[in-house]
């Protein structure tokens, strides 16, 4: 029944856009907040134990996720539910209301995924022990995998959103902790395709921060397995056309390594069929990445009469 499902919503996708009076419009943003929680950390210049994220920052912060204004926003770095929910208020305080949020709480004890959005929830699935095998043991997804699933003009889709392992790496058998994040991505991926087809014209989305560059392990496992493409590689630019969202202080190094990958079903549906990368001031202040946006235009039928516009 699922199959036979998948195969009519992938015809729908693909008549032409003349058939629909209307589309409902839906953005949605990625963003690694950097370290939204309590922690060791150095603040202007002192070290500070204990020490949450600096006032400054949540304030540019703010000012980032209101200007691009999304009606879904995952989240990475975030703490505990009580940070989630000190975002969620100061957000609403300022003009900015997300009445939905969830938290995972992954084997990564501090540092987790989560979201925030205007739209209603028609489900949450957590996976929080999906494992790898990694030097003759097996290891779990270090933040889990947080799947929300949303209907919108009344087809359903879903969200993931990762935070793969990052380059900093606990074996110098593993440089950069290629190995452990290629065996993260490998698990997460086959559990999208265990529940959703995408040549069935399955529609979802994968977000986040895969701590790598276009052309690693990590990002072709979500690419493509055998001969079944599972997502597609958006074209993702700033103002200015640079392509980078994170900025490595240590090594001095900008590198694009957060993504929004559509479903090829969903990507029809991506208006200019491209992401953007948000780069005002602000976001310097905020963190260390950039935050990547992306709008959905999903059809609706003429004959239904209740057309609108998100947006």
């Amino acid at each position: 029944m699922k199959i036979l499902l998948y195969l009519l919503l992938f015809v729908w996708s693909c008549l032409p856009a003349t058939v629909w009076a209307d589309v409902e419009r839906v953005r949605v943003a990625t963003y690694n907040v950097e370290n939204y929680l309590v922690m060791n950390r150095v603040v202007d210049g002192v070290w500070r134990p204990n020490y949450p994220k600096p006032e400054s920052e949540k304030t540019a912060l703010r000012a980032v996720i209101a200007a691009i204004d999304a009606d879904i926003l995952a989240l990475q770095e975030m703490g505990d539910e009580p940070f989630l929910r000190e975002l969620q208020r100061d957000l609403a305080n300022e003009g900015l209301d997300y009445p939905h949020a969830h938290v995972l709480r992954g084997p990564d004890e501090v540092r987790h995924v989560a979201v925030l959005s205007r739209l209603p929830f028609r489900e949450v699935v957590e996976r929080v022990d999906l494992d790898f095998p990694y030097f003759g043991e097996r290891e779990t997804i270090k933040r889990g995998l947080l799947e929300i699933g949303f209907t919108t003009g009344g087809l359903d889709w879903s969200l993931f959103v990762v935070h793969l392992k990052s380059r900093w790496t606990e074996r110098d058998d593993d440089p950069n902790a290629v190995r452990r994040r290629t065996g993260e991505a490998t698990a997460a991926r086959n559990a999208i395709l265990a529940e959703h087809d995408p040549e069935a014209g399955a529609l979802f989305l994968v977000a986040g921060d895969f701590n790598d560059t276009t052309d690693t392990g990590p990002l072709r496992r979500f690419y493509q397995r055998g001969d079944v493409t599972i997502t597609e590689l958006l074209p993702t630019t700033d103002s200015r056309g640079h392509t980078w969202t994170h900025f490595w202080a240590r090594q001095n190094l900008y590198s694009r390594v957060d993504y929004l990958l559509p479903s090829p079903a969903l990507a029809k549906w991506i208006k200019n069929r491209r992401a953007y990368i948000y780069d005002t001031p602000e976001v310097e202040k905020a963190g260390d990445h950039r935050p990547v946006w992306l709008d959905l235009e999903f059809p609706l039928p003429r004959s239904s009469g209740e057309g609108r516009v998100a947006r």
